[in-house]
């Protein structure tokens, strides 16, 4: 964490299950951290737990591009983590959603280009991976607004799948569904989802930091596993069968989700670091060529998704729960 020392790093969305986190692995390390957000309930339960002398609390949306210059003057490094993510939210109120993940984006970069920020991470989504919903898609363009931006100020996309137990998951709606003795709503048993720990994410988070170059995308190879297996894997820790109500997919969701397309995966360099496997895309500077082409005709890589990535069984998903410190 030499790289780390006596800098300061801003945390847009910062009261997030994210920012949380990171505040949590950095402890110790002689860095100075900045909370912003909108949420005052949440910054105050982040101040009373976690009284540390080297985090500033800052109230604030990255909707006001002038709020973020003021707050941006001095900063080393920008984790922008702030958005509307529910996806059944997205689909009632895309214009929200415009506002806070594709114009707030924009004024990120903008405002930190301005400050000579050395270097933004932009936390993006599987679901901004071939989007069919309005989160997707407005994920999809901020990725977008880091590829263009040209300037001083370094730009990378981290792009990660579901991580265990974070808000508006599917683990802790099951989890309190068990605890009051409910039904548990299954959109579809045969939907998969990556499984990520939140500490994988925070360490890759800190790699692409630390190594990534103008342009990058950083990607976590995740396993995954059907809402079935989960249901499943739960019922093994609880040694019961829980009631089940199948209430089919919501608007705006996915069957399997994806993390690289054919053409990301063509230009990927995989690296496997502390037993996490990532890939690194670099920004395509060119015309694509027919990189398709094996001499005999064209073949199409597949996408990377939450259908053909390493299938986790019950126990496997059960253990890595566990790890996570969710049960």
């Amino acid at each position: 964490m030499k790289f780390l020392d006596q800098k300061t790093i801003f945390i847009t969305g910062g009261t997030g299950t994210f920012g949380n986190a990171l505040i949590d692995r950095l402890k110790g390390v002689n860095t100075k951290i900045v909370v912003f957000s909108r949420d005052e309930k949440k910054q105050h339960d982040m101040l009373v737990t976690r009284m540390h002398e080297n985090i500033e609390y800052i109230i604030g949306d990255v909707r006001n591009k002038n709020k973020l210059i003021r707050c941006l003057r001095g900063i080393d490094f920008v984790f922008h983590a702030a958005a509307l993510k529910h996806v059944p939210t997205g689909e009632k109120f895309p214009e929200e959603v415009i506002d806070t993940d594709i114009l707030g984006a924009k004024n990120v970069i903008e405002a930190a280009e301005e400050c000579r920020v050395k270097k933004i991470v932009n936390l993006s989504t599987d679901k901004a991976v071939a989007p069919i919903n309005a989160y997707g898609m407005s994920k999809a363009l901020a990725e977008k607004l880091i590829y263009a931006h040209k300037g001083n100020t370094v730009c990378v996309n981290l792009r990660y799948g579901n991580v265990l137990g974070s808000r508006g998951s599917v683990l802790p709606l099951f989890l309190n569904q068990i605890k009051n003795n409910l039904p548990l709503t299954i959109t579809n048993p045969n939907m998969t989802r990556f499984l990520l720990p939140l500490k994988h994410a925070v360490d890759l988070a800190l790699k692409c930091l630390k190594d990534s170059k103008d342009g990058d995308l950083f990607v976590i190879k995740s396993p995954a596993c059907k809402i079935g297996t989960l249901v499943e894997a739960l019922e093994l820790h609880f040694k019961k069968k829980f009631k089940k109500k199948i209430i089919g997919i919501r608007p705006g969701e996915k069957i399997h989700e994806m993390l690289l397309t054919a053409e990301e995966v063509f230009r990927a360099s995989e690296i496997e670091e502390n037993k996490i496997k990532f890939v690194r895309v670099p920004r395509l500077e060119a015309n694509i060529k027919d990189y398709f082409f094996t001499g005999e005709g064209y073949e199409m890589p597949e996408p990377f998704t939450s259908a053909n990535t390493v299938q986790y069984d019950s126990e496997k998903t059960l253990n890595l729960i566990k790890e996570a410190g969710l049960l």
